[in-house]
């Protein structure tokens, strides 16, 4: 039996889908293990999320890499300057990645065989250990086609002279197989030209040197940044690797049977509740939050609310957040006036089975590609509110070259307005446009179900992974 190594990095939403690469690899007869990263700062969500996937998949070896040797004295954790001044969070993950090198490979050096290393995005410093163990390394990108796209064009970009200078947040940038985006739209870490910047397109530039990428789309929702991928437009100056659709990877849920939410759902009429919900990092400020309850109220919709308490802006990286206060958090009276037609729940909700229940009809979302992912399969229009990192890219292609959700206007300003939450909640479920545009989403779940099936073009896609893979094997 042949069998894989999974090493999703850090992050629940690097493993989320990297646990589901691993049920695919054992549907088709390929043993697994995941090689997991504890985050530096201990983190309940982590432990949450390992204990949920190795509950549901018992076929899959989940092991957590022992921590990496202390750094030596001359290097103070928490700092990457000479003055001592604080490191950017995305350095010190990257820092923390290539200290891993040494328990990944001793942990794959102790297996009694491995067919290939799998890797995440952000973890190109296991290239060195693959290159000494002489394995075939595949990169899997949890996000879509568009972004692998841009990515890899301004990662080679990067190490010229040729980078774009962007210049206030209407500056415009134009990539291979991708529509216009605009500063704004674009990762901060990148446009702001620091540390960070260099750290993440240096992991990404490396990307060319592994022996194919895999990533959670197909073809049909990305059909133009997968041309491009595939056209060697995306890396001018180097071979790409194979590129292979193989999504959407998401997961099946059933988690969260019995949560409140899901029998208060169990309650309301079909396609009459709107969710929001903005993924495990995703956070606001209080004033934030009191804008969007006004709107919720006046649109007078049926509605679920995931709160996560504001993230203090000291919050290490990974810090879990306290239980969120409702009464304080929220304007005064709002749980009392709506709890008819709406339902606030804190911190968490078993996303997959909520977006999935018959009364759900539209989704507010950060536009998180797990989330873009599982609110296309359940047939959801997508309000679409991008708050960090890929996100903002995400809202352009899903509004502009997928045409399956708008944009909540002010997400890149101080507040979204309760006018603006109200406008778009009434829209998106009472208009004829809203109509169409559900009726759109339910196309392309259609085509997303069909690309999974035997015959379809992401099973097709694996299965040719998988030759390419012996392939590898056979002569190496």
């Amino acid at each position: 039996m042949k069998s894989v190594v999974l090493y999703p990095g850090m992050g629940v939403g690097h493993l989320t889908p990297m646990v589901e690469l691993a049920k695919v690899f054992l549907q088709h007869g390929v043993a697994v293990t995941v090689a997991l990263i504890e985050p530096p700062t201990k983190s309940p969500d982590f432990s949450a999320v390992v204990a949920r996937a190795a509950a549901a998949n018992p076929s899959v070896t989940y092991h957590v890499l022992p921590p990496p040797p202390p750094p030596p004295p001359a290097a103070p954790a928490g700092s990457s300057s000479d003055d001592g001044s604080p490191a950017h969070p995305i350095f010190l993950m990257f820092e923390h990645l290539r200290a891993m090198n040494a328990p990944l490979r001793d942990f794959l050096g102790s297996l009694p065989a491995v067919d290939a290393l799998v890797i995440d995005m952000f973890c190109s410093a296991a290239l060195h250990v693959a290159a000494e163990l002489k394995l075939p390394t595949y990169y899997f990108f949890a996000s879509g086609a568009g972004d692998l796209a841009a990515f890899l064009y301004l990662s080679r970009l990067s190490m010229t002279d040729s980078f774009p200078e962007l210049v206030g947040d209407d500056s415009i940038l134009s990539l291979p197989g991708v529509p216009p985006l605009k500063a704004w739209d674009m990762p901060k870490e990148i446009t702001n030209g620091t540390t960070g910047a260099k750290a993440i397109l240096r992991a990404l530039d490396r990307m060319p040197e592994a022996d194919g990428i895999l990533v959670n789309t197909f073809e049909s929702l990305e059909t133009r940044a997968v041309r491009a991928l595939r056209d060697g437009l995306c890396v001018p100056d180097h071979s790409t690797p194979p590129v292979y659709c193989i999504g959407p990877l998401v997961s099946g849920g059933g988690g969260g049977k019995d949560h409140e939410c899901l029998r208060w759902l169990d309650t309301q009429p079909d396609n009459s509740v709107v969710f929001l919900s903005f993924g495990s990092m995703g956070t606001f400020p209080k004033k934030q939050l009191e804008e969007t309850a006004m709107g919720l109220e006046k649109s007078g919709q049926r509605f679920l609310w995931v709160v996560r308490s504001p993230r203090e802006p000291d919050a290490k990286f990974g810090q879990p957040l306290p239980e969120p206060d409702l009464d304080a958090l929220l304007p005064e009276g709002f749980l009392e006036r709506t709890k008819d037609r709406g339902l606030v729940v804190k911190s968490w909700a078993p996303q997959v089975d909520v977006l999935r229940h018959g009364a759900t009809g539209a989704f507010v979302t950060h536009c998180g590609w797990n989330s873009t992912l599982e609110g296309i399969t359940a047939g959801l229009p997508l309000l679409c509110w991008p708050m960090y990192a890929e996100q903002g890219m995400n809202k352009v292609f899903i509004v502009e070259e997928m045409k399956l959700g708008v944009e909540m206007k002010g997400y890149n300003e101080d507040v979204v307005k309760a006018e603006e939450v109200e406008t778009k909640v009434r829209w998106v479920l009472e208009s004829k446009d809203g109509q169409a545009l559900r009726k759109r989403v339910e196309e392309v779940k259609d085509r997303a179900m069909e690309a999974l099936k035997e015959g379809g073009s992401s099973h097709a896609a694996f299965v040719e992974f998988l030759k390419d893979l012996a392939g590898i094997k056979k002569f190496s």
